[in-house]
């Protein structure tokens, strides 16, 4: 005879509690509001009302008020990054590198800064140590030396353009010819005599070799997200983009060529991309390198620095620098960013630091929490008012 022996299996369900941090600036008329209260806010997560635990009012590295239904510890250390993507350093540059040291930075916390070339790192010690004068003064000299070293090539290759564009100004059909005044030296000596075909194929290989050298690298971006994500405390990240003009033939001159060539089809199709070869597509996933950066839980200042156009016979300088814009200014306000567009970085230092110092940040613990490494997109309200909210997008849950 057999026995039926039947076991009771209890199953424990593990509840994973997370907690999500949320930094909320929130501006009227470009001021920032401060006396908000945790019943003011509104948090939804894909579009699903979420319970808010705590809200603590943030200003530079204090705790100004707090309210709280669960208790949390935030840590208000701040990381400086400061990115700088220039070909070119000017003494505005160490202006705005001045006024950061003397404003902004204490000897609490870390600066980080990425140059054309190299990534550093200061320590607490260093920023306690020498002051701030030296520490800035260090810093612009790396920064010159760095941005021209770094950037050789891709100046060489403009230099390369206007000196073809110059060329073939004077070469072409009704110019002036290659004897002209207004060929310098160089530009008689390097390509005066090459011949006109030769030279119209230099200037399109050359708008094609600055393309390359002006591609932004995704894994790089990514890369630096996740040692942004890996930093606690508050992060802040100063991105500086210079304004970008390339030299073009000028339209008079280039439909001259396409007029003297209609019997030479692989020379007119060379004159045809011209005007286009020098736009830059956007060679990574900007939605990707956004959610990267929002779930780094940083805030991305973007300063994009002008200047004026130089002026130079028989070409004309195109700027090329809208395609990028629009994609790091979607990151920028992607983690609740300020953006700003100035010949003047000191003055756009000054006001995304003040937009930055003051903040508020809120808690909350998501509804059904699924570790699905799926991108939870959050949405910050402030009830009933009609305020400018800024805020990172969203998570990956993972």
């Amino acid at each position: 005879m057999f026995s039926l022996c039947i076991f009771s299996q209890q199953v424990a369900e593990q509840v994973v509690v997370i907690n999500i941090e949320v930094p909320v600036r929130v501006f009227q008329n470009g001021n920032f509001v401060d006396n908000l209260t945790i019943d003011d806010f509104e948090i939804l997560e894909e579009g699903i009302p979420q319970r808010i635990q705590a809200v603590y009012l943030i200003k530079k590295r204090t705790v100004e008020r707090s309210e709280e239904k669960k208790r949390f510890v935030p840590s208000t250390d701040r990381t400086f990054f400061l990115f700088f993507e220039i070909s070119e350093y000017t003494s505005e540059i160490g202006d705005a590198i001045d006024y950061f040291h003397e404003n902004v930075l204490v000897p609490v916390g870390n600066l980080i800064i990425v140059t054309p070339m190299n990534t550093y790192k200061l320590r607490n010690q260093v920023l306690e140590e020498q002051s701030k004068k030296e520490l800035s003064r260090q810093l612009k000299e790396l920064l010159r030396k760095e941005s021209l070293m770094g950037n050789a090539e891709y100046r060489g290759a403009v230099q390369d353009l206007i000196g073809l564009a110059k060329s073939l100004a004077a070469s072409s059909p009704d110019g002036p010819g290659n004897n002209a005044a207004q060929l310098d030296e160089y530009t008689l000596s390097g390509y005066g005599r090459m011949p006109v075909e030769k030279k119209l194929m230099k200037y399109l290989n050359t708008l094609e070799r600055i393309r390359k050298l002006r591609r932004v690298n995704q894994k790089k971006l990514l890369d630096f997200a996740k040692v942004l994500k890996n930093n606690t405390g508050q992060k802040y990240v100063f991105l500086v983009y210079q304004r970008e003009y390339i030299p073009q033939i000028e339209p008079s001159i280039l439909n001259r060529y396409v007029a003297q060539y209609q019997d030479k089809p692989h020379v007119l199709q060379g004159l045809y991309s011209m005007s286009h070869t020098s736009r830059r597509d956007i060679s990574f996933n900007v939605d990707l390198v956004k959610q990267a950066y929002a779930d780094s839980s940083i805030s991305i200042h973007f300063l994009f620095l002008t200047s004026a156009i130089k002026h130079v016979q028989g070409v004309y300088f195109q700027e090329r620098s809208e395609d990028i814009f629009g994609a790091f200014r979607e990151m920028a306000d992607a983690t609740g960013g300020f953006v700003d567009s100035s010949a003047n970085p000191a003055s756009s230092f000054k006001r995304a630091v003040e937009a930055s110092e003051n903040y508020y940040l809120l808690y909350y613990s998501p509804d059904d929490y699924q570790k699905d490494g799926r991108f939870k997109e959050i949405k910050v309200r402030v009830k009933e008012k009609d305020f400018k909210v800024l805020h990172r997008m969203g998570y990956f849950s993972n």
